[in-house]
């Protein structure tokens, strides 16, 4: 070999280095690829995909023909270096020396650090290719790839290493770190309901409902006058009827099942009161995708929440669980609360009753969710009593000022984000 001319045996070496890099960048590809898209393009017929997902099932295998195809050309290169540098300097220390540290300098940079660098960043357009070369070496390779893989397990065994792990299964967490992760794959809209998805897991339908003080209800003992006019007024085509008190629910009243009275003017009380479906009660404490399951079963719509001694403590609907997961869709109701926005001052004034997800979502903000539900209810839990008004609270990047209250809590405060620029100081 070394009667070659001095050309012929370097280019030898850079074959040698060049089929080194090609097991190390097969190497890092294949183990780099996107599994989750690469059964999805293996399923949709993709022959690369196909003979790589084959190579992958059978990884122990795979790693074994990449690895002793590395070794054994490292092995040949630093020999066949050493065998040039011996001939033409002869048994010099120096000179073996130097030969040993260049190839081995030439065979990290080259070899290694270079197309596993390459592999990791491009694995997809990778992986495809070499499966046509690696496909067939494992099939040729296959008894010396079984010998090796003997004695490597046998040493696991005896070190009480499985190495057959159980295959792995995705968390919650990481599943939603997945998809946030994948922000150039995933148009923005879809990342956003599936993100929203996995944080309803841990919601209960009373951090969804329409809380009881923003209930619209019709009361059957008001004349028929004040019912008409509610009726016409109202923001929403069913109402819960009730007897009284609010506790006290009849049922639920389909405006569109009285249309026609509206228009004539010929509604009464005893035509509401016969056109009443039964009330769908809610336990307050369920989640929310138990929830939703229930409401498909049951075919419903509109649930009265309530607590464990039967209190009405707000309205749940359908469309308040789409709303969370998609986004508002609907028109703004009387409260006009679709038109939260974060004033040109950098500030907003909100009903306090306005729930905290609520805010979180509209307002991009980070207020606790792991206690009060409402914007009042973390007041006055902070305070442990109701405020006077000019009242300033810090909640994380949120700074609320309380604006009116009245015996029974808030009413309303503004709303500011951390830090600002205020003549109130620090709060």
């Amino acid at each position: 070999m070394t009667e070659l001319p001095i050309w012929a045996q370097i280019l030898i070496l850079v074959l040698l280095l060049a089929m080194s890099g090609f097991f190390s960048i097969s190497e890092t590809s294949m183990m780099a690829i996107n599994r989750f898209r690469l059964r999805h393009l293996a399923k949709q017929g993709h022959r690369g995909a196909k003979r790589t997902q084959a190579l992958l099932d059978q990884t122990e295998r795979l790693l074994g023909v990449i690895l002793i195809g590395n070794n054994v050309i490292n092995t040949v290169s630093a020999m066949f270096s050493g065998a040039i540098a011996a001939h033409y300097w002869g048994n010099n220390q120096y000179a073996l020396s130097i030969a040993a540290g260049l190839i081995s300098f030439a065979i990290i940079i080259f070899s290694e650090l270079a197309p596993k660098v390459v592999g990791a960043a491009y694995p997809e357009k990778i992986a495809f290719p070499v499966s046509f070369i690696l496909k067939p070496l494992l099939t040729v390779l296959s008894p010396l790839v079984w010998f090796t893989n003997l004695f490597a397990n046998a040493i696991l065994r005896l070190l009480r290493i499985n190495p057959k792990p159980d295959e792995e299964t995705l968390s919650n967490e990481e599943i939603r770190a997945l998809v946030l992760e994948q922000t150039p794959l995933m148009p923005k809209k879809h990342k956003s309901i599936l993100v929203n998805l996995f944080d309803l897991e841990e919601v209960e339908v009373n951090d969804l409902m329409t809380p009881r003080s923003k209930i619209e209800a019709l009361n059957i003992n008001d004349d028929i006058d004040t019912l008409r006019h509610q009726l016409v007024t109202c923001y929403h085509n069913k109402l819960p009827v009730y007897d009284g008190e609010l506790n006290n629910i009849l049922g639920i009243f389909h405006i569109r099942k009285a249309l026609h009275h509206l228009e004539d003017g010929s509604l009464t009380v005893d035509e509401i009161r016969n056109s009443l479906s039964k009330p769908y009660f809610i336990p307050s404490e369920t989640a929310i995708f138990e929830q939703l399951q229930h409401f498909q079963e049951d075919k419903q719509r509109l649930g009265v929440v309530v607590d464990e001694y039967s209190e009405v403590l707000g309205i749940l609907t359908m469309e308040d669980i789409v709303e969370e997961m998609v986004g508002e869709f609907t028109s703004a109701g009387h409260g006009g609360q679709s038109r939260t926005v974060w004033g040109a001052d950098g500030s907003v004034v909100i009903d306090a009753g306005t729930s905290l997800r609520e805010l979180n979502r509209r307002l991009k903000l980070n207020l606790p969710l792991d206690g009060p539900k409402t914007l009042n209810g973390l007041i006055l839990e902070e305070l442990q009593d109701i405020p006077d008004a000019q009242v300033s609270l810090r909640f994380n990047d949120c700074v609320v000022e309380v604006v009116h209250v009245d015996e029974q809590g808030v009413r309303s405060a503004r709303l500011m984000r951390w830090p600002i620029q205020s003549s109130l100081g620090q709060p």
